[in-house]
């Protein structure tokens, strides 16, 4: 990925959160965007949430700052104390207006902004990685000027996903008579739908779930208590083996968000359930371009969607 400043010796600051309310998205793709700048000072800002996973940060090597709000004075008062360089925003709780005042008062700032929504930034670099993403849309947008890095071909991968990229799978046949789904409803599975999908896949014969959440997870203990004794379910909590666990996967069940994004790159086909409201451009890309897709979970509607991949796998 070119960068817009030198990536030698700055300090990079990246302002995320992370909750069983906010997901964990954010947090995992500005890891990877982390990676990109080998030889930058990396530090994160984050608050102490709920269901929170800065301890990815920590794991990742980085240093983490806490803090108390999302008060752009706070935020303000780190960039100056740190003497960031390029301050990286992935948080809609930070707007136009927020980046143009940490921009005034620190003008030799630089702001790269992610955006998944086509909402006006105040910034030097724009990144919207999804499949759907359409740089005509930020046209009056964003400052003259602005590099915008749009589409799949800046999508944040780890090197895992390169790894395990399979080529085309097997067909279902009596040597190999286990159709294997992968299922992902999100680190937090705000609209705790995972269950419900458990349900309706259990009366299908020869399936098995490897099933894919997070600590982050308010419904976690639901959950584990759902899949106790169903061997045809395999929990993976906190798992770093998602791409290992996608490519042995003959379909997915996943929302239309980052992980789209990942099982789209490693050509598995999935059927994509909408469950926030930041993923209503991507649901409307997959709906125009005819992919599997629902706006809402209804069990009718994933049976039948279910019942066609099946049919194609054969």
């Amino acid at each position: 990925m070119s960068n817009i400043i030198d990536e030698d010796n700055i300090k990079i600051l990246f302002r995320a959160d992370s909750s069983s309310t906010i997901g964990t998205g954010h947090i995992m793709r500005d890891l990877v965007l982390a990676k990109q700048y080998p030889n930058a000072e990396i530090i994160f800002a984050t608050q102490k949430l709920e269901g929170n996973i800065n301890h990815k940060i920590k794991e990742a090597g980085y240093e983490i700052e806490i803090l108390k709000s999302n008060d752009i004075d706070e935020l303000d008062a780190m960039i100056k104390k740190k003497e960031i360089d390029l301050l990286v925003i992935d948080h809609y709780g930070i707007a136009y207006e927020d980046e143009k005042i940490l921009k005034t008062n620190n003008p030799k700032l630089k702001i790269l902004s992610f955006d998944d929504t086509y909402e006006r930034h105040y910034c030097d670099i724009l990144l919207n990685h999804n499949i759907s993403a359409d740089v005509s849309r930020y046209k009056g947008l964003v400052p003259n000027g602005c590099e915008l890095r749009c589409g799949s071909r800046y999508t944040l991968l780890r090197d895992e996903f390169y790894k395990y990229k399979r080529k085309k799978r097997a067909p279902i046949n009596k040597r190999r008579s286990k159709i294997k789904v992968f299922l992902a409803m999100g680190g937090a599975d705000h609209s705790n739908i995972n269950i419900k999908i458990l349900k309706v896949i259990e009366n299908f014969k020869n399936i098995e779930v490897i099933l894919v959440t997070t600590t982050a997870n308010r419904h976690l203990k639901e959950l584990k208590n759902y899949c106790k004794n169903k061997k045809w379910i395999k929990l993976h909590i906190n798992s770093n083996m998602i791409a290992k666990l996608m490519s042995r996967s003959d379909f997915a069940i996943v929302t239309p968000s980052v992980t789209l994004n990942e099982i789209y790159f490693m050509n598995i086909p999935f059927i994509a359930i909408k469950s926030a409201g930041n993923q209503k451009d991507i649901n409307n890309y997959l709906k125009k371009n005819r992919f599997l897709q629902m706006d809402k979970y209804n069990k009718k509607y994933l049976i039948d969607k279910i019942k066609i991949l099946k049919d194609k796998l054969r």
